[in-house]
């Protein structure tokens, strides 16, 4: 199977350093990263706006080894937060947050992310907006849902990921949805062992929808983050069985992909928000959207070689 694979090979300095100097690399990544810099992606994140789409920004970089990169993290989504201000788009454009990147597997971990989040959030609420705790391999997931239960006692608006693939993410998703939280379902992109989660891409479909009745019966704002056609229509369909105005939940795709689409659920009025990489540690996150699905590779190249 190519998804371990390709997982593997996203640890791999060797494979790192192969994919990065490949001529065919570059213009694929600039398709789906959105800019190196803040300064770089300003206009993205306009443009979307201008387009009646929304947004949450994601500054690449994972891999954490010492309490000063953590910091150095939390200081990027900082410069963010600065330059999102004047462009006054309050939650149009919120950020998602790895907490890997702000020190969570570090020793005291915990409570090291939980203080530079808390940072993090409280900059964001000020210029009106929020953030989305991103969720990572199953065993970050206790941790990081402590953390997110911590900051909306502050902040309600503060948002978290589930993975539909663990076998753990209904339970968790009945919880989120009685407690009203924002929540954005995805299908997972770790290699699981078989004990915590569906290996069968038909099971981890299943538990999707389970998972999306859950979230759009309950009392939170349910966020469909999918690229699937039917999953997308099954979520049209649960929306209306549960009485939610097109303002009540959303859709959330990533950037660069399935671009038409977009543009066509927000015509309709739906919530739209696109999520948009940008920096200079690309590596990881590029690899893991192939090994989400290893038939994004053949899309990649065929949208390599129908961009122009």
């Amino acid at each position: 199977m190519l998804g371990p694979v390709i997982l593997a090979a996203s640890r791999s300095d060797l494979m790192r350093r192969v994919v990065s100097a490949a001529p065919v690399t570059r213009p694929v990544v600039d398709r789906f990263i959105a800019g190196e810099t803040v300064d770089g992606t300003t206009p993205v994140i306009q443009d979307m706006a201008d387009s009646g789409l929304e947004v949450t920004m994601d500054v690449l970089g994972e891999d954490i080894t010492d309490r000063s990169a953590a910091l150095h993290a939390r200081d990027a989504y900082l410069k963010l937060i600065e330059a999102l201000a004047p462009l006054g788009l309050g939650a149009r454009a919120e950020m998602s947050v790895k907490l890997s990147s702000f020190g969570q597997a570090l020793r005291g971990g915990h409570d090291l992310a939980l203080s530079n989040i808390t940072t993090v959030v409280e900059a964001a609420t000020e210029i009106g907006t929020t953030v989305t705790l991103d969720m990572e391999d199953h065993t970050t997931v206790d941790s990081t849902l402590a953390i997110h239960r911590t900051l909306r006692e502050r902040f309600p608006e503060t948002g978290a990921v589930v993975q539909s693939y663990l076998f753990r993410t209904e339970d968790d998703c009945r919880t989120l949805a009685a407690s009203g939280a924002r929540v954005r379902l995805v299908k997972g992109a770790y290699k699981e062992p078989a004990r915590v989660a569906h290996q069968d891409k038909g099971e981890v479909d299943k538990a999707y929808v389970r998972c999306l009745k859950t979230l759009m019966a309950g009392d939170g704002y349910p966020m469909v983050g999918s690229h699937d056609p039917r999953l997308i229509a099954i979520a049209q369909e649960l929306a209306v069985r549960a009485g939610r105005k097109l303002d009540a939940y959303e859709f959330q795709m990533l950037y660069g992909i399935r671009e038409e689409e977009q543009r066509r659920l927000a015509a309709e009025g739906h919530r739209m928000r696109v999520y948009i990489a940008y920096g200079t540690d690309w590596y990881g996150y590029f690899m893991r959207r192939l090994a989400e699905r290893p038939a994004n590779l053949a899309f990649f190249l065929r949208s390599l070689a129908t961009r122009g």
